[in-house]
């Protein structure tokens, strides 16, 4: 029995196959190796070089192969795990890990705590041979943190560790944001004072703002200034602000993060209570929603975007080879908006 001939593809074919770095070469006219420098972000590639090798591979379609690349030690892709995506500020810590890796090979991929936890996550990430990871606003014990970061090259954003030695951090001065928000609220004549904080069992970040809300006022002769706890959930933020409009009955308000500051004054304002006039509120983050003029919103900055960049930068610096921990702490400024203006 005679077998049947393969068909020849048709005259202006091309058979389906993936693209490779050998067909990059050849249709840019460089040398394999020009072409690895260039994906490596080597050091001495010239502008040429690279608008050269990067119009062969936008013409051509080519794509990495992360598996391949994984296989022989790095697959230049990095993970970014947030606890939620409900929080505007996790968007500006974003924002800035994009900036930090746009002219390098890396690329983020996100992953979000909703219907997952923050070890299955950082295991899938390890299993995908990612690089490295960033973690933001872990709630994980500093025991599990510390053995993630032997395994793999790790910085945290929002969680003060500065005697760890496994990963590195990148964090506010959140006990220093705290003291601005009641050094302010003092000068503006406001005070009876109570921060409505999050409520939760592991995270430094709030215990830190909650010490040096309550230090400050203490130093003040603030007497009565309180901490209140609750979810982040906007049920459980609209029930702690009314329980606290109506038996605290508070002059000022501080709110660990702007998202809970909004929905405080419309709890406010729902209940005839006017801002600033009988009631200031205080935010932190500055997210972009502060500016605008129906919230007006005095927050503290602690410039998320800077946060993100700091955080993929010493992640690289990991990757490439740093194994000395390195801590950074950023200075928080008040921005004051019309929430928090002086009491007549």
């Amino acid at each position: 029995m005679k077998s049947r001939p393969v068909a020849k593809p048709r005259r202006g074919e091309r058979k389906s196959k993936r693209v490779t770095i050998l067909d990059v070469a050849e249709d840019a006219e460089v040398s394999f190796a020009a072409v690895s420098k260039v994906l490596r972000n080597a050091y001495g590639v010239s502008d040429g070089l690279r608008e050269k090798v990067n119009a062969s591979i936008k013409k051509l379609g080519y794509t990495p192969n992360t598996a391949a690349r994984g296989m022989r030690g790095r697959t230049f892709v990095l993970g970014t795990i947030f606890p939620d995506l409900r929080n505007p500020f996790f968007s500006d810590i974003l924002a800035g890990i994009g900036a930090a890796l746009e002219r390098t090979p890396y690329q983020s991929f996100l992953g979000i705590e909703v219907h997952s936890t923050a070890p299955a996550l950082i295991q899938s990430m390890i299993d995908m041979q990612m690089d490295g990871l960033i973690v933001v606003g872990s709630t994980e014990p500093e025991s599990y943190l510390s053995k993630v970061g032997e395994r793999i090259p790790m910085v945290t954003v929002g969680y003060h560790l500065p005697q760890i030695t496994t990963f590195d951090s990148v964090n506010n001065n959140d006990a220093q944001s705290a003291r601005l928000t009641v050094q302010h609220l003092a000068k503006q004549g406001y005070k009876k004072l109570v921060m409505l904080s999050l409520e939760t069992t592991i995270g430094n970040v709030i215990e830190e703002r909650e010490r040096g809300f309550l230090s400050q006022a203490e130093e003040l002769g603030l007497a009565g200034a309180k901490v209140v706890r609750a979810p982040q959930t906007l049920r459980d933020i609209q029930v702690a602000a009314r329980r606290i409009l109506d038996e605290d009955r508070p002059d000022a308000i501080f709110c660990w993060t702007d998202f809970v500051a909004l929905e405080v004054i419309s709890v406010a304002e729902s209940l005839g209570r006017s801002v600033p006039e009988e009631l200031a509120i205080v935010g932190h983050d500055n997210t972009m929603y502060c500016d605008f003029e129906q919230n007006s919103l005095t927050s503290i900055d602690q410039s998320g975007e800077q946060l993100g960049l700091q955080a993929a930068r010493l992640l690289v610096e990991r990757i490439e080879g740093r194994t000395e921990a390195q801590h950074l702490v950023s200075q928080p400024r008040l921005v004051a908006r019309n929430s928090s203006a002086h009491r007549g």
